[in-house]
């Protein structure tokens, strides 16, 4: 089935204005945003405080408002969370038990009317619910949960402020269906033939005009008949040659076709659909390919884009989805222990070229498994693949998050990781309506250990949590990793206010943790922070923590960034890895590469570097050198010139190295460093042959002919001390260009991890090297409208004093 935004003739009125709320008997009434929910109608009347939200769950919620109209309506509510009562006058005309399904309901308008909404407080339903699962969860609680279908946010404490999902979270509409035409549902299904596209649509209606009037789909400017196939049912199928196919952004362009459907003159618009193929490739990891081609799929895990309301609009998608696409994110994962989004979430992704893997909404718990619970399951599943059916950016469903993982962690017997309701209604529901997408039973699984790396999807935490080293990323052959690389990654300065980081227990309280761990995610920065910078982080919280702060925001990305190359590089297995997480939920040095305002930090332009489509990349491989990788996943070849450079004291060339390269379209391959030398030179010291010749390799992939870089990567030798503080020569200028601003940067000595620190601009580009003698120009973004003149400072890690800046006015 597919979402149908329009009929002729059918009205829809967003309820959204004139709602009032009250918590509790006793409570007062304040407006209430619809849709919306009640911790988001406190914070807007100032009564909301994230350390400290009330407690929700504890007591009923109702909201109201007066309905007008006259005749025969329908009330269609998109979600209610959760356990809700609907009156009308007084009169209950709906009762919902379920955050995730939809419902709708007749009724008939005489004037003016009460329409109330009684959400019942959820502990006193929790603590009733009867049976417990066959393993405790520590992720979520109370146990009553597993039962319950609400969203886990705001159940999750050590990285979730405790908020309470309570309220209209979705649309209410008021419907009037004034025409001859009522579409009960849309069956729209649209793929690859060669290179024809072909869409196939079935039309269910209640038709009240005059006989069988003719009918026809336009898809894209292509008509082609409809048939009435009976009383209340239409189909056809259309063809159009030489398709534009819908790609990742990464590989081509997310072409998008209108569909639409006429019947005499009513007009049936069906939104926009693309036409790709997606199929699990052979082998016992997981791998995708998108209309045949392999796609090494990059992203990071979606938390929500506010914890507080969980919006489902365009507006507030927007940024975070545009900020996904400029990292060179090519999939989200949706994971089982948030909340389904919105229909807007997916047609941004079918804009922008964003694949999405979707959870269904399951994650830890031991399920029921009675014919009841499993119902409810069944149509929320349906639900959800009926109004996401026509999105191309839809690649995989999965039935949840880490339940096999949770039981096999627990040492239960290997008959009990799986469960009915994944292998049986979810799997079921999948295989029924999109047969066409790969469902995964679990993530992680498909191993001898469900969270084993080195087959099925894995939750990848070897470099990370555990702390392994670096190496570990190729040791460990991960196939896919569904989550990775989490770190407590610390925001851009004033991201808490009021909060001194580091030091101050309001800080640390932000910082993610496991439960009932001895560590937490700061612990594990500092690790990578000791092994690979070679710093000691309590010596240097205490001496010196604006260093301390900026090493702890360099160090995260250079780790994703070094792990990527290995997954990336050619010859490797991996099929893709996604990040945990896209966005912190909250102020402070959360998961997230974006923090809560919408600030990417470091590790951000780290994943913007590692997640290039047409790539440059070095390995370090032994006494086999250093090998360069060359990745084009782009439909053209490239035409480009590889420099490689070894450097003494960062400025010194005492290698040179170039080479004209052809890149093949969707192809990679990998060049010893050694063969573009008419010589031996140790560029990874493994040989060891009296004292380093060098400090840094500088690799550059220009294009032909304009010159303008694609991709770089920097290489430092075991001997190397990158962070060793020198005279840079680095200057900084803020020119105006247009109606915008960049800055221009220049440096005598390789600066390492350079960073622009402006109160009223970011840098498009932050957080990289610069090599000596190349001017960069770095576009700066406002951070808020109206941002005047550019004013701060540049500084490198590497380096000396910061470098001022100020743009005139």
């Amino acid at each position: 089935m597919a979402r149908v935004v329009s009929v002729s003739g059918h009205a829809a009125t967003a309820l959204t204005d004139g709602w009032e709320m009250r918590v509790g008997e006793e409570g007062d009434w304040i407006p209430a945003a619809v849709p919306g929910t009640a911790a988001q109608a406190l914070r807007d009347a100032g009564l909301l405080s994230l350390d400290r939200p009330p407690p929700l769950h504890d007591r009923d919620v109702v909201y109201r408002r007066r309905l007008t109209g006259e005749g025969r309506r329908r009330l269609r509510f998109h979600g209610l969370a959760t356990v809700a009562e609907v009156f009308l006058d007084g009169e209950r005309i709906l009762a919902s038990d379920s955050m995730f399904e939809a419902q709708e309901v007749p009724v008939t308008l005489r004037g003016d009317h009460e329409l109330t909404i009684l959400f019942r407080a959820l502990n006193p339903v929790l603590k009733a619910q009867r049976g417990r699962g066959r393993w405790p969860v520590r992720l979520a609680g109370p146990a009553g949960l597993r039962a319950v279908r609400t969203t886990l946010l705001g159940h999750m404490p050590g990285w979730c402020p405790p908020v309470a999902a309570v309220g209209p979270w979705r649309p209410i509409e008021l419907v009037e269906e004034a025409g001859p035409l009522r579409v009960l549902g849309a069956d729209l299904r649209s793929t690859l033939d060669g290179g024809d596209g072909l869409l196939r649509l079935e039309l269910s209606v209640d038709w009240t005009g005059a006989g069988q009037p003719p009918a026809f789909m336009d898809v894209g400017g292509v008509r082609a008949p409809l048939a009435w196939t009976g009383p209340d049912r239409l189909s056809g199928e259309v063809r159009i040659p030489d398709v534009e196919p819908w790609w990742p952004h990464t590989h081509g362009n997310p072409t998008l076709y209108p569909v639409s459907a006429v019947i005499g003159d009513q007009r049936v618009d069906l939104g926009c659909t693309g036409f790709r193929t997606i199929e699990r490739a052979e082998g016992d990891g997981f791998a995708l390919r998108v209309n045949g081609v392999p796609v090494f799929c990059r992203g990071a895990c979606w938390s929500s884009a506010d914890v507080v309301g969980l919006p489902g609009s365009k507006e507030a998608y927007t940024p975070w989805l545009h900020l996904a696409r400029e990292a060179g994110m090519n999939m989200l994962r949706l994971a089982g222990i948030t909340a389904y989004e919105g229909d807007a979430f997916f047609e941004l992704c079918d804009q922008l070229g964003i694949l999405v893997w979707q959870d269904f909404m399951f994650a830890n718990f031991d399920y029921p498994a009675d014919e009841a619970f499993l119902g409810k399951v069944r149509r929320e599943a349906a639900q959800l693949l009926d109004r996401t059916q026509a999105s191309p950016s839809l690649a995989v469903l999965c039935g949840g998050s880490e339940a096999e993982q949770q039981a096999a962690m627990l040492g239960l017997p290997r008959a009990a990781w799986s469960q009915p309701v994944f292998e049986t209604a979810l799997r079921g529901e999948a295989e029924r309506w999109r047969p066409d997408l790969p469902y995964v039973g679990n993530s992680p699984t498909g191993g001898p250990l469900p969270f084993a790396a080195n087959a099925g999807v894995t939750h990848y935490y070897g470099v990370g949590a555990y702390r392994r080293p670096l190496e570990d990323a190729r040791r460990a052959d991960v196939r896919f990793a569904t989550e990775c690389l989490a770190f407590a990654n610390v925001p851009e300065p004033g991201a808490l206010p009021g909060v001194p980081p580091v030091h101050d227990p309001r800080w640390k309280a932000r910082v993610p943790r496991d439960p009932g761990a001895p560590w937490d995610f700061e612990d594990v920065r500092d690790h990578y922070l000791r092994t690979l910078f070679g710093a000691d982080p309590p010596a240097l919280r205490y001496e010196d923590p604006d260093r301390y702060l900026h090493l702890s925001r360099a160090v995260t990305g250079a780790v994703m960034e070094a792990v990527f190359a290995e997954w990336r590089r050619a010859g490797s297995p991996c099929g893709g890895g996604l990040v945990w997480m896209f966005q912190d939920l909250w102020p402070g040095a959360g998961w997230g590469v974006v923090d809560s305002a919408g600030i990417p930090k470091a590790a951000w332009h780290a994943l913007r570097r590692a997640f290039r489509p047409v790539q440059l990349l070095l390995t370090d491989e032994g006494v086999n050198g250093l090998a360069v990788h060359l990745i084009n996943e782009t439909a053209r070849p490239v035409e480009a010139v590889l420099r490689l450079t070894a450097l003494r004291g960062g400025e010194t060339p005492v290698v040179r190295a170039e080479r004209p390269v052809t890149l093949a379209p969707r192809g990679a391959r990998a060049i010893p460093a050694a063969e573009l030398l008419d010589r031996f030179f140790d560029l990874t010291y493994a040989y060891r042959f009296g004292p380093p010749a060098h400090d840094a390799t500088v690799a550059a992939l220009v294009e032909a002919g304009s010159g303008r870089r694609l991709a770089e990567a920097f290489h430092f030798p075991p001997s190397a001390n990158p962070l060793e503080r020198h005279d840079l020569g680095l200057s900084a200028a803020a020119v105006r260009v247009g109606e915008g601003w960049e800055l221009r940067l220049r440096t005598r000595r390789l600066a390492c991890w350079v960073h622009v620190e402006d109160d009223r601009f970011r840098a498009a580009e932050d957080w990289f090297h610069l090599p000596p003698g190349e001017e960069r120009c770095v576009r700066l973004i406002p951070k808020v409208h109206g941002a005047g003149v550019p004013d701060g400072e540049v500084c490198a890690l590497n380096g000396g004093l910061p470098v001022r800046f100020r743009g005139d006015a």
